[in-house]
């Protein structure tokens, strides 16, 4: 499946701010089920761009506007063949739970094992396994334990935009029963990890089918689960339309959790208070390129430089994308 994603986002200013620094995550990933056939960015204040790859391998560009500016626009354009991933087993054999203790499968995926950031075991989250009844499905193999549990949390929460916001924990979607794919993710992620189960937090696109049942917003970037089973590798699930990863999902970057690949995060310099507005379109390649431009506008995103927000110890600055949905 071709497909062209259209990404913009504006950061406005209510008065000329002296300098901005900006770091993002958003050209897709490039593998043998997703080929990257075009990635271009657009800056406005022009920009020289730099890139590098951050310690999940990651494509990172980032830039800095030292010069005053009001306003600042970020367009990325990326062209996308992706494949339909290989069907998977109905089940393993239990021996999957052993394998997962090995020591090489402990070593290798040592950063997705651990509680981090959003994706930790709160109270509110142990009621939730012990109301649902989640803990029994570890009585089952690995990925029939994964792919029920992803179910589960796709019939147990209300998809809706707005009860949470990108900083938000999550016992707020826990307490709501409602949020969006970041919320899902995360608590998805912090049980399969409680299992022994490695568990990475996947930002990226989807070409969304509402008519084949999908609640994410199309107007959105999107989040999903990939879990690590010794017989399988990477396995992608996405607790929010209660789907596999597939041909329409299309991975930017995967990290801990959300704190770690942001579509975009930064700093300015000044005293202005800001608005950042977010516009996403992911089409058939074809149909893309004839698509009006669109822009969503967020609540006021971010204060002043210097005021940091988030969990103590996170990488995330004042400039930051909208919440995943």
């Amino acid at each position: 499946m071709l497909l062209e994603v259209r990404h913009v986002t504006q950061y406005h200013y209510a008065a000329e701010v002296r300098e901005s620094v900006m770091e993002l995550w958003m050209q897709p990933q490039k593998g043998v089920r997703q080929r990257l056939v075009s990635f271009e960015l657009e800056l406005d204040p022009p920009a020289q761009l730099f890139s590098y790859a951050d310690a999940f391998g990651n494509a990172v560009y980032h830039f800095d506007v030292p010069q005053p500016h009001d306003r600042l626009n970020i367009l990325a354009r990326s062209a996308v063949e992706t494949q339909p991933t290989t069907p998977l087993p109905n089940a393993l054999d239990t021996g999957e739970w052993d394998r997962l203790k090995s020591d090489f499968v402990r070593g290798e995926n040592f950063d997705f094992l651990h509680h981090h950031g959003f994706a930790v075991e709160t109270q509110a989250l142990k009621a939730f396994v012990a109301e649902t009844g989640i803990e029994q499905l570890r009585v089952r193999d690995p990925l029939s334990a994964v792919r029920e549990l992803s179910t589960i949390i796709y019939q147990s929460f209300g998809y809706e935009a707005g009860v949470t916001d990108a900083e938000s924990p999550i016992d707020l979607a826990l307490k709501a029963k409602r949020g969006v794919c970041q919320d899902f993710a995360h608590i998805m992620i912090a049980i399969c990890r409680s299992w022994g189960i490695p568990a990475r937090y996947v930002s990226g696109y989807l070409f969304t089918d509402r008519k084949g049942g999908d609640r994410s917003d199309p107007d959105a970037t999107h989040a999903w689960v990939e879990v690590f089973l010794p017989s399988l590798r990477w396995v992608g699930l996405d607790p929010t339309n209660n789907v596999e990863a597939g041909e329409r999902h299309i991975a930017a970057a995967v990290g801990r959790d959300y704190n770690d690949v942001p579509p975009s995060r930064g700093v300015y310099k000044g005293e202005a208070e800001s608005q950042l507005a977010v516009g996403v379109s992911v089409r058939r390649a074809k149909a893309a390129l004839t698509e009006p431009e669109f822009i969503r506008v967020a609540q006021p995103s971010f204060s002043r430089a210097g005021r940091r927000r988030g969990p103590p110890g996170s990488l995330q600055y004042d400039q930051q994308q909208q919440q995943q949905q």
